[in-house]
């Protein structure tokens, strides 16, 4: 059964159906309705799983998909907007940077260990969020006591009541009014008044510039980071953090002002108040149910098979013998701790344009049962992404612009004409998707971003006229756009 917490996530699902979903992700995502509606289906069924009785939820495997396509036509955004949907703990690597147990690289079981770091930041930062409160007044407590250390006779008032009790020698205040107090009571009042007055200061910032004394813990020193070769095994990185452990944590006092002061004891409170035990056992939890690895260039893995196959192919089918027992359930070793990898959802990515998806080892082309095929970028749709998402590169350029005094607005026809220039090179040269967009309108704005603000333009305005002529030269060389656009 999974935690409390986890189930909290989980039920985030509950009121977002697939349809829900696709619409969630046609916010930012342009087309590809085939590979929505499969990754919707895919993650819901992580909240019907668990709504499963108990004797058939482990049997009930997830459903791992193979993304087939051209570059920049948005595998990777849907995969990753996905997971912020329901915050569930998400990496994205290179199936091309791995290789075969023996060789010089990176194994396939880091890619668990990623996932694992990932989720330990996301739960961590939810902890953080929900005690910020707390910890920022227990900052501004240490703060005044910095600002405003306590007189010893109040301090020693306070420690010893018992000592003023049993009597003494004692001085006496006798107010207008005829009423007696001590002469510590006096202070301490006075004390008091003078913390309030200091402690508006600080909550209105007027203090952040006034220097103060803190004591820091100092950082572990580097030499056992370099003891630690890159891509060594796991076993060298819990070597790494016992011997720093072992290590007496060593203070050293400095003197800051009041603004960076505040940042370092806030890191230091929520230290304090948040339980590491509990935020690596509920990130290992919400890895195992609800975690989500993108495997993208899968097909770089992916050689023909048979007795002619040699040289790198050899290495490459590796690989997948290694990724096989991952995708299929298997539990991998990680610092914190051992996960299981049945029910972690794995995406997988290529455009496969020498190899096919029926070039990787049959046992793994059974772990991903569903194949999406992800459609090629037209003019038109280069015309939706520039206008429909809610992070459209146009409203992008805009606040960019913004930032400077300026306006710069995109006539209909502009971005037409941006659309079609940037269609046409796909298909002279290499098809690069969306990100095509970029590279145009970079080159477009180019003057315009590097005038600003000694220009004094406070309206630019991008129409067909100027796009043709910014552009035009460019697109229709084959020289110049072969290393311009």
């Amino acid at each position: 059964m999974s935690s409390p917490r986890t189930q909290q996530a989980l039920e985030r699902l509950a009121g977002l159906t697939p349809r829900q979903i696709v619409e969630e992700l046609d916010r930012y995502i342009v087309g590809q309705a085939d590979a929505k509606k499969a990754v919707a289906i895919a993650l819901r069924n992580r909240w019907r799983r668990q709504r499963t009785p108990d004797d058939i939820r482990d049997e009930i495997s997830p459903n791992n998909i193979i993304l087939v396509g051209p570059t920049g036509v948005g595998q990777t955004e849907i995969a990753r907007r996905l997971a912020r949907l329901v915050g569930a703990p998400f990496v994205k690597v290179e199936a091309s940077k791995f290789t075969e147990v023996g060789y010089v690289g990176r194994d396939v079981e880091s890619m668990v260990r990623d996932l694992v770091e990932s989720a330990i930041n996301m739960v961590r930062g939810e902890r953080e969020t929900e005690v910020n409160e707390v910890a920022k007044q227990k900052v501004e407590e240490r703060l005044l006591d910095l600002l405003l250390p306590t007189p010893p006779d109040i301090k020693q008032s306070a420690q010893s009541p018992s000592a003023a009790a049993s009597g003494g020698a004692h001085l006496f205040v006798v107010s207008p009014g005829g009423s007696v107090s001590s002469e510590t009571d006096a202070s301490e009042v006075r004390y008091k008044r003078t913390r309030e007055k200091l402690k508006q200061l600080l909550l209105d910032g007027q203090l952040d510039e006034r220097e103060i004394e803190i004591e820091v813990t100092q950082q572990a020193p580097v030499m056992f980071d370099m003891m630690v070769p890159q891509g060594a095994p796991e076993g060298m990185d819990n070597i790494s953090d016992m011997l720093q452990d072992m290590l007496p944590k060593r203070k050293k006092k400095r003197t800051v002002k009041v603004s960076e002061a505040r940042r370092i004891l806030l890191s230091e409170e929520l230290e304090k108040l948040i339980n590491k035990e509990d935020v690596t056992a509920d990130a290992l939890d919400r890895v195992q149910t609800m975690g989500i690895i993108f495997l993208d260039e899968i097909d770089k893995i992916a050689g023909q098979r048979g007795p002619s196959s040699g040289g790198p192919d050899v290495s490459r089918e590796g690989v997948q013998r290694d990724l096989l027992p991952i995708v299929e359930g298997s539990n991998v070793q990680t610092k914190h701790g051992m996960v299981k990898t049945d029910h972690v959802l794995f995406v997988a990515a290529g455009a496969f344009h020498v190899a096919k998806p029926s070039d990787l080892i049959p046992e793994l082309q059974g772990r991903f049962p569903i194949r999406v095929e992800l459609q090629s970028l037209t003019e038109a749709d280069f015309v939706r992404i520039m206008t429909e998402p809610e992070n459209a590169l146009t409203k992008q350029y805009s606040a960019l612009v913004e930032a400077e005094g300026a306006k710069l607005e995109f006539t209909a026809d502009g971005i037409a004409e941006i659309a079609k220039i940037a269609a046409h090179v796909n298909e002279r040269m290499e098809n690069i998707g969306a990100r095509r967009l970029h590279t145009v309108m970079t080159t477009l704005l180019e003057d315009v971003l590097f005038g600003l603000p000694e220009s004094g333009a406070k309206t630019v305005r991008v129409d067909q006229e100027l796009v043709r002529s910014r552009l035009k030269t460019i697109a229709d060389d084959e020289d110049l756009r072969r290393y311009i656009l």
